[in-house]
């Protein structure tokens, strides 16, 4: 059981819908990708063209949850966040290369900070080369044979660094349970975010139903 007076609001409802439908459409992306690549899953799973065509689609909808989630007031203020790097930052980049336990962060850490960043931008590198490739009368084959380069290479950085992130967040049941039910334990913030200031607006409004997730 959690309770209220222990719990710190981190992500809205808006915003774990964004993470999640983001999360699904990349890891179809990224079966697709496996399944037209890798010959034993390509055997197995035969349908090419009907591979390709769900790759496609899955790919150009990659944006789309980002877009509309940026009606939310809350997503445009992580976003802000996430964007910008402080002397904190910088701070616990240093910590972490000198493994030293106290790491300043705010509400996210120059980690997460990375990793949104490096998301953001693959996605756009992936989409634009993907339409290259897709619509062949957009260029001629010497930029579509290098977007198909590009293309490959970024899918399996993508491929390796979703790998990472999933296994930091298995090692974390605070950090998933925030991403799940959108509420964290003041203990855990105060510790793996001593710098996060939280607003009249960030506090639980409502008693949440009790959690009993296993690590």
């Amino acid at each position: 059981m959690r309770r209220r007076a222990e719990l710190v609001l981190r992500f809205t409802r808006a915003e774990r819908w964004v993470h999640r439908t983001t999360a699904a459409l990349m890891l179809v992306c990224l079966a697709s990708a496996a399944c037209l690549y890798l010959a034993p899953l390509a055997e197995l799973v035969g349908r090419r063209h009907l591979v390709v065509t769900v790759h496609v689609w899955c790919g150009l909808a990659l944006p789309v949850p980002l877009l509309l989630g940026l009606t939310s007031r809350a997503l445009r203020a992580d976003a802000t966040r996430l964007s910008r790097f402080t002397p904190a930052d910088r701070a616990w980049l240093r910590a972490v290369r000198r493994r030293e336990p106290h790491r300043p962060a705010g509400k996210f850490n120059a980690g997460q900070k990375l990793y949104a960043q490096w998301t953001l931008g693959s996605m756009l590198v992936i989409l634009g080369t993907g339409l290259l490739m897709w619509l062949t009368h957009l260029s001629p084959p010497a930029w579509r044979t290098g977007a198909t380069f590009v293309h490959d290479w970024f899918a399996l950085a993508i491929a390796t660094v979703v790998a990472g992130h999933v296994r930091m967040a298995v090692a974390d049941r605070e950090s998933r349970l925030g991403m799940r039910t959108g509420l964290v334990e003041r203990a855990w913030a105060a510790r793996e975010h001593p710098q996060w200031e939280y607003r009249p607006s960030e506090r639980p409004q409502r008693e949440p139903a009790a959690s009993s997730e296993h690590p």
